[in-house]
């Protein structure tokens, strides 16, 4: 299996949280009212400024109203669409 390149990772994984956020209804201040972040704290995880780790990708999951195997799953699927 080949592996793919982290930067290719890391941009599906913007798209995927951009994607349940905008599904969702949610305007990135909002999130991150929510969250007790402030706004540009969301908009960097979008434009990959700055990375999640699992624990701040479970509670924004919990914020969208999305399990984090939900989350995971869709990224699966995107990250699988190119091969």
């Amino acid at each position: 299996m080949k592996l793919e390149n982290d930067d290719y990772q890391r941009q599906k994984l913007q798209e995927v949280l951009r994607r349940f956020r905008k599904k969702n209804g949610v305007r990135q201040v909002e999130l991150a009212e929510k969250l007790n972040v402030p706004q540009s704290f969301i908009s960097k995880y979008e434009i990959g400024e700055r990375r999640l780790d699992i624990l701040e990708l479970r509670r924004v999951c919990l914020a969208l109203n999305i399990s984090l195997k939900e989350f995971i799953q869709e990224l699966e699927e995107s990250l699988n669409e190119a091969k």
